[in-house]
């Protein structure tokens, strides 16, 4: 018998992630120099990441040949002064899925279930079946988050609820007064994860101090990430903000050393670099407007999206997806959300926007005449 075979179950049943794919793999693919291809697949952040953060990399690769903070203590101490909570109400991981995968060992578990929402990030369900817990699916409405539903869906031995705003890869918000409703309809003994990964994109009349309701519920954890509107997507930093007791669940079972020293050298520079964050902030929106009003230039129906993305209906999504990846342009064909009809695009610089379009634009024509 192959060693396949004797695998658990649940953990056999699990469909792998498919990331967006590299520039250097459809360079490889395509016979295509990676100077001709862009990439705005994997909503990563156009501009970089800020001098504050390469500068404090340099420095750390001095100190590469040390293990780092396994406590990660001077980045845990920006993060509890810039949110105002104590230090161990604070944890931090190889990206926010490295908390999330650790929410999950301290708490699921075969013989209880955890719910997300259809069109979720497929991280939620990945984790939930490979701790050989059920998983419950709520269908979506409008392609978001519906919270009456979800409330409905939890069962006795519901052990956790997944929801992210703004979520991926809809990009759909759900407006916070009616995520705090939620909350206080949610037994206490139910851990609820917030997956704010996004929240820094919202426009500012849209945010709320989340922060603040940790004090109000002690089931919450919010999951944030410096991959995004930081620019760190690969050195994988996120943290979470939780109550001191699961806080201390989740360090029980996390792995040593789970931050490198760089990543965490870098973040600690990145969460000061303010600027940073205001041009990325004012890109996002630029962008946002420039893809909108393309899609609608061109008759194509989108998700509305409060995050770095849009999800537009293209009909097919593999086969634009495919048609583009041709022309060197890398988008997210998301069949596995559901979402066959779609694709999602990454918002880039102003001229990867217009080259974007311009290709979609191509490749419908051709399309429509074939």
């Amino acid at each position: 018998m192959h060693p396949s075979a004797t695998a658990l179950p649940y953990v056999r049943s699990i469909a792998p992630y498919q990331p967006g794919k590299p520039i250097s793999e459809v360079a490889r693919e395509l016979g295509m120099a990676e100077r001709d291809i862009i990439k705005l697949a994997s909503n990563e952040n156009p501009l970089g990441c800020g001098e504050p953060a390469k500068a404090a990399m340099r420095r750390a690769i001095e100190e590469v040949h040390l293990y780092p903070d396994g406590a990660s203590y001077d980045l845990r101490a920006a993060l509890a002064a810039k949110w105002g909570v104590a230090m161990d109400a604070v944890t931090v991981g190889n990206g926010s899925n490295d908390l999330l995968d650790y929410l999950a060992m301290a708490y699921l578990a075969p013989g209880v279930s955890a719910v997300y929402s259809q069109h979720c990030f497929a991280v939620y369900p990945i984790t939930v079946l490979a701790r050989g817990a059920h998983g419950i699916k709520v269908p979506a409405r409008d392609y978001g988050n519906d919270l009456d539903a979800m409330a409905r869906a939890i069962r006795a031995d519901t052990r956790m609820v997944f929801l992210a705003n703004p979520n991926n890869p809809t990009g759909t918000f759900t407006p916070y007064p009616a995520v705090h409703d939620f909350m206080k309809r949610v037994p206490e003994s139910v851990i609820v994860v917030l997956d704010e990964a996004y929240n820094d994109f919202l426009p500012h009349e849209l945010r709320t101090d989340t922060v603040a309701w940790l004090k109000e519920f002690p089931n919450l954890v919010l999951t944030r990430t410096f991959c995004k509107i930081y620019g760190l997507a690969g050195l994988r930093v996120g943290y979470m903000l939780a109550h001191p007791e699961v806080c201390d669940m989740v360090n029980r079972v996390r792995a040593p050393f789970n931050v490198n020293a760089i990543a965490q050298a870098a973040a600690i520079a990145a969460l000061g670099d303010e600027e940073f964050v205001r041009r990325t902030f004012e890109n996002n929106r630029a962008g946002m407007a420039q893809l909108t009003a393309g899609f609608d230039a061109l008759g194509l129906p989108y998700i509305p999206s409060s995050g770095n993305f849009v999800t537009v209906d293209v009909g097919d999504g593999p086969a634009v997806f495919n048609a583009l990846l041709a022309r060197g342009v890398i988008v997210r064909p998301i069949v596995g959300y559901e979402l066959p009809r779609h694709v999602r695009v990454t918002i880039g610089l102003p001229e990867e926007n217009a080259r974007f379009l311009a290709a979609l634009g191509e490749v419908l024509k051709a399309r429509r005449s074939s």
